[in-house]
């Protein structure tokens, strides 16, 4: 079964692999899936590269980050968790007393045993990360005149590079899914791996079908800033294709099901992931878009205006373990990943099999040169024809026109074949 198989790749191989938006640990992941997908394609993007108002960062690596006590022992180590360092810290190699160590220092007080996940992007900083309960031990251990040596061992690249990977199941159609996830957060499980161990499960599932009648795109890549570079690279060339997809995050838990639906939640991936939830019989919950987080932010912006839908297990933010060193193997299982995943596949099949017709001309086609108006025999149907058109904009399906054009079902099938027949729809 393909989800055990890319469970156990997550699991035993890319989960203590230190990721960040950029660096060493992305690539390594992204060259790992591709060991697995050859026709995986890896990109990179210069730092400094301007990607709508962003920029890219400077590449960030880090091989080492250690506190030493006065006795030279060392009390937080990177090396045992990669969430001992606040990402993208700058280096130092300095001797500092308890106040000063204590002002770098992150926890979680109500979660004494959770180290946090703390990152700082776009802000020259350092810190270490511990849990809560390691945090009074020190405080009652060490005096304030003790003194602790900090060592980080890290480099900001300018001259470095922002990794993603693409892969695409060429189909019949021009019209396109997308299925984007993100590689960018180390060592946690349900935040970072279920999204990749789902999208790897779909790859191998649909590649199975000998005929596609759409093209299904995946993307691997950093979050935010990774889907803000890859949409000022690509908006051109996919805008007009993709009628929806889904972005996969925190979807392997065994908790609960939920989704975000696109900004209006009127998109046809919004339409077949409900009826992929009542097909498997699945009760779930429903996020407002006004508490999105993930790059379903980026897809549905203004001017973009690409209507992907999230699907979660249980909702980024909704979980204690959520940014900690909880959110492991144990929190995600092989029944939640599966779970995740059938959902999923059964949202993609769903809209694989949907028809969403799409204009082939801007503003209204000349019909009465295709015989579809006559002046002196204006009817139903022509007023039909005319309405089918103003809503086949790739973002209504078949039903969805029916009801808003108020046809039934069955004779709005018999405009959209005269339609496309006339090349007017495709």
């Amino acid at each position: 079964m393909s989800v055990q198989k890319y469970y156990n790749l997550a699991k035993n191989t890319l989960f203590t692999i230190n990721r960040s938006i950029t660096g060493k640990g992305i690539r390594k992941t992204l060259y790992l899936i591709k060991k697995e997908f050859p026709e995986l394609r890896i990109y990179k993007v210069p730092s400094k590269t301007r990607a709508f108002d962003w920029k890219v960062p400077s590449e960030w690596n880090v091989s080492d980050a250690y506190v030493l006590d006065k006795n030279n022992k060392k009390i937080i180590d990177f090396k045992k968790n990669n969430l001992h360092l606040v990402g993208y810290s700058t280096k130092i190699n300095s001797t500092i007393n308890k106040r000063k160590l204590f002002e770098h220092l992150h926890t979680l007080p109500k979660q004494l045993d959770a180290i946090p996940y703390v990152t700082s992007y776009y802000k020259k900083n350092w810190g270490f990360c511990i849990n809560h309960r390691t945090k009074i031990e020190f405080n009652k251990k060490y005096k304030s005149i003790d003194k602790f040596k900090i060592v980080i061992k890290s480099n900001h690249n300018p001259n470095g590079n922002l990794n993603f990977g693409e892969l695409v199941l060429k189909g019949s159609s021009k019209q396109e899914i997308l299925i984007s996830t993100y590689v960018c957060h180390p060592s946690m499980a349900n935040n970072e791996l279920s999204g990749p161990i789902v999208s790897m499960s779909l790859i191998e599932y649909f590649k199975k079908i000998k005929k596609l009648n759409k093209t299904i795109r995946f993307i691997f890549i950093p979050e935010t800033i990774g889907s803000i570079v890859y949409l000022s690279k690509n908006l051109s060339k996919i805008k007009d294709n993709v009628i929806g997809g889904y972005n996969l995050s925190c979807i392997g838990d065994e908790r609960m099901h939920s989704c975000m639906f696109s900004k209006y939640a009127n998109s046809p991936s919004d339409a077949s992931l409900i009826e992929a939830y009542k097909k498997l019989k699945i009760k779930y919950k429903r996020f407002s878009f006004l508490k999105r987080g993930s790059d379903e932010r980026q897809f549905n912006s203004p001017g973009i205006d690409i209507p992907i839908t999230s699907i979660f297990r249980t909702m980024y933010g909704e979980y204690p373990e959520y940014h900690t060193s909880l959110d492991d193997f144990k929190l995600v299982t092989l029944k939640g990943i599966s779970g995740g995943f059938k959902v999923a596949s059964n949202a993609i099949e769903i809209l694989l099999k949907k028809i969403i017709p799409k204009n082939t001309y801007l503003c209204e086609p000349q019909m009465g040169k295709r015989g579809l108006y006559d002046i002196e025999k204006q009817n139903d149907i022509t007023e039909n024809y005319m309405s089918f058109l103003q809503y086949a904009d790739g973002k209504n399906d078949l039903s969805m026109i029916s009801k808003k054009i108020k046809v039934n079902l069955k004779l709005t099938k018999k405009i959209y074949l005269k339609l496309k027949k006339n090349e007017l729809i495709y």
